[in-house]
């Protein structure tokens, strides 16, 4: 029997922070009741993978079944091509125990100098997983490429976003709305897949 999500269900977003929390949300189009992992006050798992999927798929498992619901994880980060696809499944933890993106911004800066290229190719990544309490995980990847450009601008969203120019624009994503962003990120592009998987 094919796995179906059916508007109304009430799902967890494993994620504690609230701007990926916002755009789960969005995404999500209003089909479900959401709750975010953050404000259930489920605890953060480990993230020991080496992949996007493999970090999405610990997420969504341990929220599902700390909460009994069926959850939905996204891991996702920035990656350089400079930088040998640096800061990658790690761009969380560039930002430090504090979440500081500036800060991770300005270390992304400070090792592309050192490597002394001009290349500023980069991607986003985005898995969604979505999890059963009871086992079964449907798991998808999207991405998207563009550029980096220093200092960062603009003020929307979050994370590495200022530094980040999208492909077909000349705005970083900290700069376009999101109802803009919301259409052409990675996260949306790996959500069109779900939706194809699950609705």
């Amino acid at each position: 029997m094919p796995l179906r999500l059916d508007p109304g269900t009430r799902l967890v977003a494993a994620t504690h922070n609230p701007g990926k929390a916002r755009e789960l949300h969005v995404l999500l189009g209003g089909r479900f009741d959401v709750i975010s992992a953050g404000q259930l006050g489920l605890p953060e798992p480990d993230e020991p993978e080496t992949t996007f999927v493999g970090n999405a798929m610990i997420k969504a498992r341990a929220a599902a079944r700390a909460s009994g619901l069926v959850a939905l994880a996204d891991d996702s980060g920035i990656s350089v091509a400079a930088l040998d696809g640096q800061p990658g499944v790690h761009s969380a933890r560039w930002a430090g125990p504090e979440k500081d993106f500036d800060l991770a911004m300005r270390k992304v800066e400070q090792r592309l100098d050192e490597t002394g290229s001009d290349d500023l190719a980069a991607w986003f990544t985005s898995a969604l997983a979505v999890a059963w309490p009871d086992g079964p995980v449907v798991v998808v990847e999207g991405r998207i490429d563009g550029t980096l450009t220093f200092p960062g601008r603009g003020t929307f969203g979050f994370g590495y976003d200022p530094i980040f120019v999208p492909e077909g624009f000349d705005k970083t994503f900290g700069e376009l709305t999101s109802d803009i962003k919301d259409r052409i990120s990675h996260r949306a592009r790996a959500f069109e897949k779900l939706k194809a998987a699950l609705f």
